[in-house]
C-alpha cells in the first residue's frame, strides 16, 4: 500500500505549488489499482459493464461458406474455357436456413442462391442475378465471362471470427454492438467486473439541497448533481452523501463513512487555502495526499491522495480521495481531465485517449504559459469540412451556464501563449463525454 512518503517521491521532481496537469494524470494513473471482484451476468445486464476476461469464439462466424448477394453459385472452373460467355444450367435453389443439398457440376452447372445461403457443395462463385441473363423458362443462365472474377462474392467460414480466437478483450466496457457479436457466439452470459463504488459529497455552509429555502448568502448545491450525472455515465455504483458543513467533526466523520463504503470518495469544495477549508487539515491526520495544486485552469485547488476509514493512515479501509474545487464548472473539467481515467482503469477497464480535433479560433484568447486550459467554446463545422470555435462569452468557473451554452473545451496546452483571431487551436467535443 503506498505510503505518504511514496507518494511524496512522485510529485519531487514538479512544483509542489503548480503540478502540469500531465503530471498529475501520470499519477493518479499510477494508483488507480482496478476492483478485483468479478460478477456473471446475462447478456442483457451486460451493457456498460467491464469485460473481466477474453471472450474466445466457441465457433466459425459465420459456420458456413455464404453467399454475400443474391445471385446464382458456380465452380470458377466454369471461367476458364476462353469463350466470351458462361452457360450454367440451373439445378436448385438455395435459401438462407435452407441449404441445396445436391453436388453442382463444375462447368456446366449452377444454383440459384440468396444472401446468407450455404455455397453448394462444388461451388465457390458468386454472379450478381443483375449480371446475367436467364432463359424463358429460367432454366439456364449466361452471363459475360469478364463480369465476375473467380471467388467473387462468397463469404467464407470464419471470414468475421474464426473458431478459438478472441472476440472480445477483458477491459472492454460493453458496447450495444458486443452484446450482438456475443450473441452471434451463442454466449449467454460474460463475466464483468464488479461496479465501482463512488461516494461524493459537497462541503460548504453556504450550500442548500434541493427543497431547502435559501438565506441571505446562501445557495443551492448544483455539484452533487453534475457529479452523480457524470458518475452515471461511468455506470458506477454511486453513494450520495448530501451536503457536509465546514465543521471539522462532520467532515471527519463523512469523509471516514465513505472510505468505508467506497473504493473513491469525490468532495466539492474544501481544499484552497481559505480558512473555513478543514479538509485539508483532517486530511493530514488519516490521509496521504499526494498533491494539492495543479497548474490547471480551471481546477486549481484540486486534492488527490487516499483516506482511511481508521485514525490514521494504514488504519481501516482505503479509497482514493479527489478533492474537487467548489466552482461548479471547475468540478466538470477537473472530473473529465483528471478523474474519469482513474475511475475507468479502476472499473478494470482500457480508457481510449479522448479524441482532440483541430478548429480556427474565431477570437483572439488570451493564455498565459504555464498552466494548462480548458476554455468553453462553441464549435461548428464549415461547409468546406473545416472546423471553427468561438469561445463562449464567460469563461469564469463559477458561471454553470457557460457549461451549458458550451459544446466542446477549447483545449490550451502548458507551454502555450496567446491565440490570434483565425489560429487553429485543440478542442474536445462534448458530444459522447458529459
Amino acid at each position: 500500500m503506498t505510503t505518504q512518503n511514496e507518494f511524496s517521491r512522485c510529485v519531487a521532481q514538479y512544483d509542489p505549488h503548480a503540478l502540469p496537469v500531465s503530471a498529475a494524470q501520470a499519477i493518479t494513473r499510477e494508483w488507480a489499482t482496478p476492483v478485483a471482484a468479478v460478477e456473471r451476468v446475462a447478456l442483457r445486464d451486460a451493457l456498460d459493464r467491464v469485460l473481466a476476461a477474453d471472450i474466445v469464439s466457441p465457433i466459425d462466424v459465420p459456420s458456413h461458406d455464404n453467399s454475400a448477394m443474391d445471385g446464382y453459385a458456380f465452380n470458377r472452373a466454369a471461367l476458364t474455357s476462353g469463350a466470351p460467355s458462361v452457360e450454367l444450367a440451373v439445378v436448385g435453389k438455395a435459401l438462407a436456413g435452407h441449404p441445396f443439398a445436391g453436388r453442382v457440376e463444375a462447368t456446366a452447372q449452377c444454383v440459384r442462391v440468396m444472401t446468407g445461403a450455404c455455397i453448394p457443395d462444388g461451388c465457390d462463385t458468386v454472379v450478381p442475378q443483375e449480371l446475367v441473363e436467364r432463359s424463358a423458362d429460367s432454366a439456364s443462365i449466361r452471363f459475360a465471362a469478364d463480369a465476375v472474377q473467380a471467388g467473387a462474392n462468397r463469404r467464407l467460414a470464419g471470414e468475421d471470427l474464426a473458431r478459438g480466437h478472441a472476440a472480445l478483450r477483458a477491459g472492454r466496457v460493453i458496447r450495444a454492438s458486443d452484446l450482438g457479436l456475443l450473441a452471434s457466439l451463442g454466449i449467454g452470459e460474460i463475466n464483468v467486473r464488479r461496479r465501482l463504488r463512488v461516494a461524493f459529497f459537497s462541503t460548504g455552509d453556504e450550500l442548500r439541497s434541493l427543497g431547502e429555502p435559501l438565506e441571505a448568502g446562501s445557495v443551492y448545491d448544483s455539484n452533487r448533481y453534475t457529479l452523480f450525472a457524470m458518475l452515471r455515465r461511468l455506470n458506477v455504483d454511486t453513494l450520495d452523501l448530501g451536503v457536509i458543513r465546514d465543521e471539522p467533526a462532520a467532515l471527519e466523520a463523512a469523509l471516514r463513512s465513505a472510505a468505508a463504503s467506497a473504493d473513491v470518495v469525490l468532495t466539492s469544495g474544501g481544499v484552497s487555502v481559505g480558512e473555513a477549508d478543514v479538509t485539508r487539515r483532517l486530511l493530514q491526520t488519516f490521509g496521504d495526499v499526494a498533491f494539492w495544486r495543479l497548474a490547471m485552469r480551471p481546477g486549481r485547488p484540486l486534492a488527490f491522495g487516499r483516506i482511511w476509514s481508521g485514525e490514521r493512515p494504514g488504519v481501516g479501509l482505503p479509497a482514493l480521495f479527489f478533492g474537487l474545487p467548489g466552482n461548479p464548472v471547475a468540478v466538470m473539467v477537473t472530473f473529465y481531465q483528471i478523474v474519469r481515467e482513474v475511475l475507468l482503469l479502476m472499473s478494470g477497464a482500457t480508457p481510449q485517449p479522448l479524441p482532440v480535433i483541430h478548429a480556427a479560433s474565431l477570437r483572439s484568447i488570451r493564455k498565459r504559459p504555464g498552466r494548462t486550459e480548458f476554455q468553453r467554446g462553441i464549435a461548428a463545422q464549415h461547409a468546406n469540412g473545416q472546423w471553427q470555435v468561438t469561445p463562449t462569452e464567460s469563461q469564469s468557473s463559477g458561471v454553470l451556464s457557460s457549461m451549458s451554452e458550451a459544446n466542446c473545451f477549447i483545449v490550451l496546452g502548458h507551454e502555450d501563449g496567446d491565440v490570434a483571431e483565425g489560429e487553429r487551436v485543440s478542442i474536445m467535443l462534448f458530444h459522447g463525454l458529459i
